[in-house]
């Protein structure tokens, strides 16, 4: 028996808008390790965020010989419908055609995209951690094996390729991991990694989430836009898009406590953006439910030490400590995964313990990212 599992996926969120905020005439190549194997790939592409129609020139997948060489003898071309090139509506998803392509298991492969003519480089997400590294070159370059050196850069933002689909063996699965900025950086990766050790591993790690998104509140201003979705704006569209998932971890509700400062400090963020906690635990009740209207069982994950953060105030360290203590006695999830705990101070429990503060005092070191994985991994294993 065999069925579609997404082995690959990321969210599609608002880039950054700038002046330069379109390309034309560069390929994008993006290496993927894949937690395990199959005979055919399909692969999704979003322009959910964008505001005008995107063009993908030509779509190529190969088996990957190092970071930025591929191996051509291998490669296939993607095709939509029969063609080489498709057209993205502005707010619209597509998929690929499936493609007989083989992916070893633990094998990495690597999608090259050319856009040949102007293209508004807004659907993307920027991800950082041990497997997420793209590249961009000028020129097409989808049928070349190495990556020319002097035009070519590395880049932590991925654009338009939103998830790959494996035919796979039906005991294969995956986990989706939703959330903001601590999510999009390392330690989904590192749950990856320590899933691809175990021995009997069947599970591929989705990484859903995109830096600043809040549950409830969302900007609708070009200064703060790429911070992304509000989570009725995000959640559904997530997760559904995903396939052969049985599982999602939730870690969210940080921004929706520290962003709010007041117009007289930023116009931007008013105090009526805050939240209660009552209203924070209806926004997970609604991801909740949703989630089970898809099946999946849901683990909650606390949210993380703030004392030091440029916003902290007494009054959002007793609202997190608060939604928290809800998050751990919440009855209608299937857990709580508590990463407070497993990050914080014992001597000051407002604080990172030493050595897991990246330094801004509300993202995690990559050690503390790689003790999120470990006791992420635990729960799924129990």
């Amino acid at each position: 028996m065999s069925k579609w599992v997404t082995v690959w996926g990321n969210a599609t969120s608002v880039a950054d808008r700038r002046p330069e905020t379109y390309a034309k005439d560069i390929s994008l190549r993006y290496p993927v390790k894949c937690a395990f194997g199959g005979d055919k790939v399909r692969l999704h592409f979003s322009n959910f965020c964008g505001t005008e129609p995107v063009t993908l020139t030509r779509v190529t997948i190969a088996p990957s010989v190092s970071d930025r060489e591929i191996d051509l003898k291998d490669a296939a071309l993607v095709t939509f419908s029969g063609c080489e090139s498709v057209t993205i509506g502005a707010g619209e998803e597509i998929f690929s055609d499936e493609i007989s392509f083989r992916v070893k298991p633990q094998g990495t492969v690597s999608v090259s995209i050319y856009l040949a003519g102007f293209t508004l480089m807004r659907s993307a997400v920027v991800i950082t951690g041990p497997l997420s590294k793209g590249f961009f070159s000028l020129g097409d370059v989808t049928a070349q094996s190495v990556l020319p050196l002097n035009s070519t850069r590395t880049t932590s933002t991925f654009y338009f390729l939103t998830g790959i689909d494996v035919f796979t063996d039906d005991n294969n699965r995956c986990v989706i991991c939703y959330g903001d900025s601590i999510t999009a950086q390392s330690w989904p990766d590192y749950l990856s990694i320590k899933c691809m050790s175990d021995a009997y591993n069947r599970t591929a790690v989705i990484r859903r989430a995109a830096s600043g998104t809040r549950v409830l509140r969302q900007y609708d201003c070009i200064t703060y836009e790429s911070y992304g979705l509000c989570g009725k704006n995000r959640f559904e569209r997530e997760i559904s898009t995903v396939s052969g998932a049985d599982t999602v971890i939730i870690q969210q509700g940080i921004n929706d406590i520290i962003h709010p400062v007041g117009t007289e400090v930023n116009p931007f963020r008013p105090m009526s953006d805050l939240p209660t906690v009552e209203e924070l635990e209806e926004g997970f009740k609604y991801y909740i439910a949703l989630a089970k209207k898809y099946n999946l069982k849901v683990f909650l994950g606390t949210l993380l030490p703030i004392y030091g953060w440029r916003t902290y105030a007494p009054f959002r360290e007793e609202m997190k400590n608060a939604f928290n203590d809800w998050l751990r006695a919440y009855d209608g999830a299937d857990g709580c995964i508590d990463f407070d705990k497993a990050l914080r101070s014992e001597g000051d429990k407002a604080s990172f313990a030493e050595n897991f503060d990246s330094g801004d005092h509300l993202h995690p070191s990559e050690s503390a990212y790689k003790a999120m994985a470990e006791i992420a991994f635990g729960s799924l294993r129990k």
